[in-house]
């Protein structure tokens, strides 16, 4: 038997099948860095259009998870797409390093500022830990592939920064919208300071709900104010106003009952439990309050609206205290009895209503939750600890109506996940009503794309209902509020916007230390001994917020407002709040053009990740085992705008299409080896039509890959790509070259025709890539033939010259081949059937007759002898559908169209090159084990393939 294997065009690549991506990854990494790739970017896109997508800072505690991977991951696809598409698109990375996570940890460490360690040092602590942690995070995220300004990232601790978070106050406070007042905030009592809305969380909680009498001071009063029964009998008994808590501790607080104007009330005589006695409650509610109270028997005695009931004096439950009955649209018939107990202290609503009626504010609850000294019956003791002894109180004096334990949505501290208090201290805040910042605010929101759409309705429902934003904290760790205030009226001190500016400056030379280091004098002059230096800090939101104009506006190559802000679904609350807020308090135009978000990561069970429950999957572990590329592509993968499920499993599938992926990149690259397209380019009118298809349908899927691309739709170029390399290309283009591509001679036009059609496409595929699969698309760009950038990074997308993808009206157009792929997939199903059967081993041991009507006839008859190429059998004859052969089976094309199939083993020889049986072979005497085409390749001119 002769050899003809050199003979054949067998496929070389250097690309390896296996892609070993978690050794092989570090080593392109390490190229990157040596040639400077980010820097060769920024210098490469000099004078384009600026695409600027402004990083939420993560914060600098801890190693990331899988959540920073997904952000981080998201991103880079976006500024590498955006890249391709011919923007300068850099990337500039920063950290929050500020707050009250890295003081606790430092804490632990060096023990709290001022007591094992004087405050400079603790600050200076946290500064080096805080570095440490973003040194640490740096190296995972630049370990996955995140192309940035790594060296020089924004840290809200440089100096720089932290006088330009100063200056940023300064131009708030210039616009009008800083505020002092002693109002209710969220108050953590494990982190001893006021809390910012984006740092509470709501978690069930148990806690006691009692109903409270307030007995009414005049029944005349309120009787004559009333609308008695028809029966003119207006009961017996004492009368109560009847109020529902689930904070008894609140109640020492307590300065006024609050009814709603519009409801109506009525009251109630019955026997709760204490004799006869009147209530008054809210009617909407009055049944299901007399099943609570399990009382059957009751009358009502007298009706009125709400806003008939003002002012009327009440009895505080234990305290000799009268107070009053405002009115408030806060109150409603949700829950409780209508009457609602105002403590301004404890709550926003008892705030916003107290401040109507002048109440006072009144808090007897010290920063570490224990009721300060003074306070009547409860000095000393812890506020949750203290409901039992206001409960016994309460039964004592007989205002105690009913008791029972309730579980609920209750705010937590998002650090502690222990609960929190409504609490007022004397705090600085940004007002959203006093200079119209929160109409400005929803203005803006209308003129930003949210994406997901729902997001503009969430951000709008936070802001509207949001109340002022306090910004001071009172812990060690943060950027002072660098302001005056005088020592007796405490009120800031006239030149606050110059001196503001002057405090930065010194903090831009010596950090924030340069602040409490000062002296008044050197600032005030003989002013210094009426004033006093304030020593709370801004809420690290504050930092964050204002990174717009830290960053954006101080960086020569950003740009204001940025093109898109990309966070977690909770940054609504969060970054994109504090940013808007900041923004158009500033400078009345919001930060940013776009904001997008992406839903959190969820085990295969949709449980969040936590290592409680032992479900956490740490990027460091699928790096290490996998590669970032698979992680990568599960992020491109996935529909973000929901939860993200990640799992083993599913990260072994993302595998498994990795593979899919790669081997057909490999095929293309193995078989374009020899071509040198400046040399072995066909022209567009000398390819095959196949061929010609081939790139049509590259070309015309380039542009669905880009428009998703441009609309941050990552899972549609996945699916695409996927189904386009397994499909298209895996499932027919490429199987049904192989004949071509192995038996044509090398320099045909066969054969060249294909290797023009595979270069366009892979030229295509490996820019698609690129902003997903990084690291693997380097790897195709080093093996792909022709001269080419030093990186595929520095590229935009591939431009197919248009008479290559143009088939005009020619008969064997799209529309021809997508029939083709249809009469071949139904022919394959029957050549799986003679395979199971064991009549055939392989489709080219088989001859298939096609039974079909007149028009698929003529059309697939232009392909003559080639057709039997694209089914891949030896020989493929056409009838005229008449009578079919019984054993022809029947089958329905996707445009209605129907064709019988008959597939019968071949009897001819095999060829031995080709592996076609075909009635030749041996016609050859110098041959005598090869087809006709085979000699002709072999010794001959070569064969001349038209279109397949």
């Amino acid at each position: 038997m002769t050899d003809y294997k050199d003979t054949l065009n067998l496929p070389k690549t250097a690309f390896p099948m296996k892609a070993n991506l978690a050794n092989r990854e570090p080593e392109t990494l390490k190229r990157w860095q040596e040639q400077d790739l980010y820097g060769k970017l920024r210098k490469h896109a000099e004078g384009r259009p600026k695409f600027i997508l402004h990083d939420g800072p993560p914060y600098a505690n801890g190693d990331i998870h899988i959540g920073h991977a997904v952000n981080k991951i998201l991103k880079d696809i976006i500024v590498k797409s955006k890249s391709m598409s011919g923007f300068d698109a850099p990337y500039v990375p920063g950290w929050d390093c500020h707050g009250l996570p890295i003081e606790l940890m430092v804490e632990k460490k060096v023990g709290k500022a001022g007591v094992k360690v004087d405050a400079k040092q603790f600050r200076q602590a946290c500064r080096d830990y805080a570095a440490k942690q973003v040194d640490k995070q740096r190296e995972d995220f630049i370990r996955l592939g995140i192309l940035g300004e790594w060296g020089n990232p924004y840290l809200t601790m440089d100096y720089k920064f932290e006088s330009d978070i100063v200056r940023s106050l300064g131009r708030i406070i210039e616009n009008g919208h800083l505020n002092k007042g002693s109002k209710p905030v969220h108050w953590c009592i494990d982190c001893g300071s006021a809390l910012a809305e984006a740092e509470v969380e709501y978690e069930d909680h148990t806690s006691p709900a009692i109903d409270v009498r307030f007995p009414i001071l005049d029944d005349e009063v309120l009787l004559a104010r009333m609308t008695h029964a028809p029966d003119h009998k207006v009961g017996s008994g004492p009368i109560s106003v009847v109020i529902w808590t689930t904070t008894p501790w609140t109640l020492p607080a307590n300065q006024a009952v609050s009814l709603n104007g519009e409801l109506e009330y009525v009251l109630v005589e019955c026997d709760a439990g204490q004799g006869c006695e009147r209530l008054l409650l809210s009617n909407d509610m009055l049944k299901d309050i007399m099943d609570r109270y399990d009382v059957d028997d009751y009358r009502v005695v007298a009706y009125s609206k709400g806003a008939e009931l003002e002012g009327l004096k009440l009895q505080h439950p234990f305290y000799d205290r009268e107070v009053p009955v405002i009115l408030g649209e806060h109150v409603t018939t949700e829950a409780g009895t209508g009457c609602v107990h105002t403590a301004p202290g404890h709550g926003q609503d008892d705030y916003v209503v107290g401040s109507r009626y002048h109440l006072p504010v009144d808090n007897p609850v010290a920063g570490n939750g224990t009721f300060v000294p003074g306070t009547k019956l409860f000095e000393g003791q812890h506020v949750f600890k203290a409901n039992p002894r206001v409960i016994d109180v309460l039964k004592a004096h007989g205002r105690l109506l009913r008791e029972r334990a309730l579980q609920h949505s209750y705010p937590h501290c998002w650090r502690h996940k222990t609960p929190i208090i409504f609490r007022a201290t004397p705090q600085w805040f940004i007002s959203m009503d006093k200079n119209g910042l929160r109409s400005s605010v929803l203005d803006a929101i209308k003129q930003v794309q949210w994406l997901p759409d729902w997001g503009q309705a969430r951000i709008h429902g936070m802001v509207e209902n949001r109340p002022d934003w306090c910004i001071s904290r009172q812990r060690a760790w943060g950027v002072p509020i660098a302001l005056f205030t005088h020592k007796d009226t405490q009120e800031l001190h006239p030149d606050s916007v110059r001196l503001i500016k002057q405090a930065a400056d010194i903090i831009e030379q010596h950090g924030i230390d340069g602040w409490y280091e000062l002296d008044p004098a050197e600032l005030l002059g003989d002013e210094a001994q009426q004033y006093e230096k304030v020593t709370d800090i801004l809420d690290v939101w504050f930092d964050s917020g204002v990174s717009h104009a830290c960053v954006l506006e101080q960086r020569e190559q950003l740009q204001y407002p940025a093109d898109l802000y990309l966070e977690g679904s909770d940054q609504h609350r969060g970054w994109f709040n504090s940013s808007l807020t900041t923004a158009m308090g500033m400078r009345g135009e919001a930060p940013y053009k776009t904001v997008l978000t992406h839903g959190f990561t969820v085990d295969a069970r949709g449980h969040k990740m936590s290592k409680s429950r032992g479900n956490v999957i740490a990027p460091q572990k699928v790096i290490k085992n996998l590669g970032a590329d698979i992680l990568r592509l599960w992020v491109a993968s996935t529909d973000y705008s929901g939860e993200m499920t990640v799992s083993d499993e599913i990260l072994k599938r993302m595998t498994d299409a990795y593979r899919r992926i790669r081997n057909t990149v490999r095929y293309l690259l193995s078989n374009l080896n020899g071509f040198d397209p400046a040399m072995h380019m066909v022209s567009a009118d000398s390819m095959l039509s196949l061929d010609r298809w081939a790139v049509s349908k590259t070309a015309e899927l380039q542009g669905e890959i880009q428009g998703a691309y441009e609309s941050y739709e990552f899972h549609q170029i996945y699916r695409k790509v996927q189904n386009f390399c397994v499909n298209e290309m895996g499932g027919f283009y490429l199987d049904v070259l192989k004949d071509r591509m192995y038996t044509c001679q090398t320099d045909s036009v066969g054969r060249r025709s294909a290797q023009t059609a595979m270069f366009h496409i892979a030229e295509s595929l490996v820019r698609w890539l690129a902003p997903i699969l990084s690291y693997t698309a380097d790897e195709i760009w080093n093996n792909l033939p022709g001269e080419r950038g030093e990186s595929v990074f520095l590229e935009t997308w591939y431009i197919i010259p248009p008479q290559f993808t143009d088939m005009g009206t020619q008969k064997m157009g799209v529309a021809f081949w997508d029939q083709v792929i249809s009469v071949r997939d139904a022919v394959s199903k029957e050549l799986e059937k003679a395979r199971i059967a064991g009549v055939i081993r392989s489709s080219l041991d088989a001859e298939v007759g096609l039974y079909c009507g007149r028009e698929i006839h003529d059309a697939l008859s232009l392909l003559g002898d080639e057709l039997r190429f694209a089914l891949i059998t030896s020989y493929a004859r056409l009838y005229i559908a008449g009578e079919p052969p019984k054993e022809a089976e029947q089958y329905e094309l996707p445009g209605g169209d129907e064709i019988w199939i008959s597939v019968t083993a071949s009897r001819h020889e095999k060829c031995i090159r080709c592996w076609h049986h075909r009635e030749d072979v041996g016609s050859h005497g110098d041959h005598p084990e090869i087809c006709d085409r085979c000699v002709s390749n072999v010794d001959g001119s070569g064969e001349q393939r038209e279109f397949v």
